[in-house]
C-alpha cells in the first residue's frame, strides 16, 4: 500500500503549516494492522520526505506530536509479514475527533 500519494502530497500543500493552530486537521493517518501504532499526519515535506503530526504507540503517555520519516515508516515490518497502512476510511477531521486517550487528557 502506498502511505502516500501525488493526491495526498497535494492537499498537504494546500493545507500548509498548521504548527499555530491547537486543533490542527489530520490530512492522513496510517496504522500498524497487527498490533499498536497510529501516526496521525498533519503536515507533509515533500523534499524531506517527512511527516509532522501525533503519533501514538501505546497510548500510555509517552505520545508526542513530531516529525517521522516517511522512509522508516516504509521500512517497518509489522507481525505476519505485513507493513505499515494508511486507513482509507478515515478521512480528514480535527486531531481533537479522534479517540486517543493520551491526547485527550490535556
Amino acid at each position: 500500500m502506498e502511505l502516500i500519494t501525488k493526491e495526498l502530497i497535494e492537499r498537504f500543500a494546500k493545507v500548509g503549516s498548521q504548527e499555530n493552530d491547537k486543533d490542527p486537521i489530520v490530512i492522513a493517518k496510517l496504522f500498524n494492522p497487527t498490533g499498536a501504532g497510529d501516526w496521525y499526519a498533519t503536515e507533509y515535506n515533500p523534499e524531506t520526505k517527512t511527516f509532522f503530526g501525533y503519533v501514538s504507540i501505546f497510548g500510555d503517555g509517552n505520545d508526542e506530536w513530531g516529525f517521522f520519516s516517511l522512509e522508516e515508516l516504509q521500512s517497518v515490518k509489522c507481525n505476519f509479514g505485513l507493513t505499515l497502512e494508511r486507513d482509507l476510511y478515515c478521512g480528514e477531521k480535527r486531531i481533537s475527533k479522534f479517540r486517543v486517550p493520551s491526547l485527550n487528557k490535556r
